[in-house]
């Protein structure tokens, strides 16, 4: 850095929008494909502004792209918490394997007398709230 000593504060942006084919591995940690906005950290809040102005509104493949600042007392502390690492998704057989064997394994207890709820373990989805 040519200004040592000097603090340069940290910018973060939100990217929303984004046209499909822009693939990355940290788009969307659960499937690996695009969840079509995203968070960008500059080194210094002074490009991140002329990025977001710059961006905003911006056409790229038919779709209007929105760029905006987020306020330093807006970005959430676990924000970049796992984004250098890569995601890798759980092969669909796999899951099938891992219920099957939840299976087999409750049917095996309950012939031994135990009672023992597994449903609270391992792939599930959340059940629906009724609101009245």
């Amino acid at each position: 850095m040519a200004h040592r000593g000097v603090l340069f504060l940290r910018g973060v942006l939100f990217l929303s929008r984004i046209p499909h084919g822009f693939y990355k591995d940290q788009m969307n940690k659960k499937t690996g494909k695009s969840k079509h906005y995203g968070f960008i950290e500059f080194n210094s809040e002074a490009v991140t502004k002329i990025v977001a102005e710059t961006m905003d509104n911006y056409l790229l493949n038919s779709h209007i792209m929105q760029c905006k600042l987020i306020p330093k007392d807006k970005v959430h502390p676990q924000l970049w918490v796992g984004a250098n690492r890569k995601w890798r998704t759980v092969p669909p057989d796999q899951l099938t394997r891992a219920s099957h064997n939840k299976n087999q394994r409750k049917h095996k207890l309950e012939e031994l007398g135990i009672n023992y709820n597994l449903d609270s373990v391992g792939y599930k989805k959340a059940k629906a709230v009724e609101v009245n």
